[in-house]
């Protein structure tokens, strides 16, 4: 099992998504004095939403408070998806996405603990108390775990606050709990968020997530029907081949290209493309006034609005006539969202 220590950097990061998950700006850190106190919260975190972001914030605040360093300990893999191989989560993040959004937490430092090889299954077998003990206390030197409010950890699941609690007094471990960010009456969770995206309501996803769902791909080649029509496209195919899709469907987008802080904006179109007979999904963006060649580049799609349904239509010219009021409606989007933010 390998594990890395891993010190999020000051440097800036664009307020709405991560930059590319290849340019992580990380430095390798250790909390190796034995009286450094370290203030720790564990999960797998996927999509750090704002539940998440609350927690870790907590975190932040009591490590101030008692004179320590901040921790989030996280995986590199789902436990239970290496302890069952028929277990296929449906992510909302890759693990460098993941990782860049942790940073931008302004936690002092995360614990990755590497278990992807899946023959390795040595932490996710852990019990609990395993964990605490060889984990928590042995190898990150946590002193206090603060553990969210429907956080569970160890192979059984079946541990509670109270049992971490008397866990941490064998281990000299305080642990208490930090209350969830509630929305609409509803604790927010990564199980809400695919909820919401499972419909195509990718609006009340970032309401959830604190920013916009966004997915991260390589621009592959196409049969280049949209360029025929006049709407060339970028087929993406995402780096995280587990990560959710949201539901079929046209969307308006905000697309980051290689190298660039600028989000350009686009529609994507998400679905089987019925019109010209076929049956595999794809996700196809345009990008407004832009005609470069992106081939093998790696793109993030940020998901701003959805617009409408997938259709079939009766013929091409149909088609080409919806798409362009696609691109007007997701326009009017647009400025719309830019003028309530001038306000």
């Amino acid at each position: 099992m390998k594990t890395i220590y891993l010190t999020p950097s000051s440097g800036k990061q664009h307020p709405t998504t991560p930059s590319r998950s290849a340019d992580v700006p990380v430095r390798p850190s250790n909390p190796s004095d034995p009286q450094q106190k370290i203030v720790a919260t564990v999960g797998f975190f996927d999509g750090v939403h704002r539940g998440h972001q609350h927690l870790i914030q907590h975190v932040c605040r009591l490590a101030h408070e008692e004179g320590a360093l901040s921790m989030a300990v996280t995986f590199d893999r789902h436990p239970r998806q290496v302890l069952n191989a028929d277990y296929q989560p449906q992510l909302l993040t890759s693990l460098d996405d993941k990782l860049l959004l942790l940073a931008k937490t302004g936690i002092d430092m995360f614990f990755l603990d590497k278990i992807s090889n899946i023959i390795d299954t040595q932490t996710a077998a852990m019990t609990a108390q395993q964990f605490m003990q060889h984990t928590l206390k042995e190898q990150c030197r946590v002193t206090h775990l603060v553990v969210g409010y429907d956080n569970r950890f160890g192979n059984r699941r079946t541990d509670g606050l109270n049992d971490y609690i008397n866990y941490g007094k064998d281990l000299d471990i305080k642990v208490s709990t930090a209350g969830a960010v509630n929305l609409n009456g509803e604790n927010i969770s990564s199980s809400v968020v695919r909820r919401w995206l499972a419909k195509g309501e990718v609006e009340m996803a970032e309401q959830c997530l604190g920013h916009p769902y966004f997915i991260t791909g390589i621009v592959t080649e196409g049969d280049r029907q949209g360029r025929k029509m006049g709407f060339p496209t970028a087929n993406i195919l995402p780096c995280e081949e587990q990560q959710l899709i949201p539901a079929n469907g046209v969307y308006a987008v905000k697309v980051r290209l290689p190298h660039s802080v600028e989000m350009k904006r686009g529609i994507m179109n998400i679905g089987t493309r019925p019109t010209f007979g076929k049956h595999q999904r794809t996700l196809e963006a345009h990008i407004l006034q832009f005609d470069d060649d992106l081939y093998g580049q790696k793109l993030q799609v940020a998901f701003v609005h959805r617009l409408r349904e997938e259709q079939t239509f009766e013929s091409t010219q149909h088609l080409i006539k919806q798409i362009q009021e696609d691109k007007e409606l997701a326009s009017r989007q647009f400025d719309k969202d830019n003028d309530s933010d001038e306000d």
